[in-house]
């Protein structure tokens, strides 16, 4: 059964049900990188309880016209370094107690299965690179991963070839390793 809700004039297309604060954050972080278009560096964010934002910082839940008072509010944070390997710019993260979790939007190329069981062992990172680059199945995505202080994670995977936001895979599982990597920046 879809729970995808139908269009309504004037309120753009469908989007997936978002059943909790963080996958509702999520995926409002996978549309605003939709509205900023594809080829575009990694985006951070923190995500900050709104309730606590509006009470503690009034003129930023102002300025950033927050009308809910429950959920997560995503801040994006400055531009990731160009050129930094994106887990040693990860590694150096330390988040103000304020923050109840992180999000990070990045775009990558995938293979399906039956390509990677093609692929050649041994590969060194840039040849690797290449050779899923080059290869005729690849697919261009767009991953959006959140984790909270918690431990909880939810993720997005937007394909471009299928860019709509009722195309969006959800759930908390999707980029174990990323999510991981996001964990980390809430350890002492």
């Amino acid at each position: 059964m879809d729970n995808t809700p139908p269009d309504e004039p004037g309120n753009g297309p469908a989007s997936p049900v978002a059943a909790t604060p963080l996958a509702r954050a999520v995926l409002e972080i996978d549309e605003y990188a939709a509205g900023l278009g594809w080829d575009r560096p990694a985006q951070l964010f923190a995500l900050v309880d709104t309730a606590r934002l509006r009470a503690e910082e009034p003129g930023l839940a102002e300025q950033l016209d927050l009308t809910g008072t429950s959920g997560l509010t995503p801040v994006e944070q400055d531009e990731l370094p160009p050129g930094a390997p994106l887990d040693e710019f990860l590694a150096t993260i330390a988040w103000p107690d304020a923050v109840a979790g992180c999000a990070l939007t990045v775009e990558r190329l995938m293979l399906p299965p039956s390509a990677e069981a093609a692929l050649p062992d041994g590969l060194p990172g840039p040849e690797l690179a290449r050779w899923v680059a080059e290869h005729p199945e690849r697919q261009e995505v767009r991953m959006t991963v959140a984790v909270l202080r918690d431990g909880r994670r939810e993720s997005a995977i937007r394909l471009r070839e299928k860019d709509a936001a009722t195309e969006v895979l959800t759930g908390p599982d999707l980029v174990p390793g990323l999510a991981e990597a996001l964990a980390a920046t809430f350890e002492e």
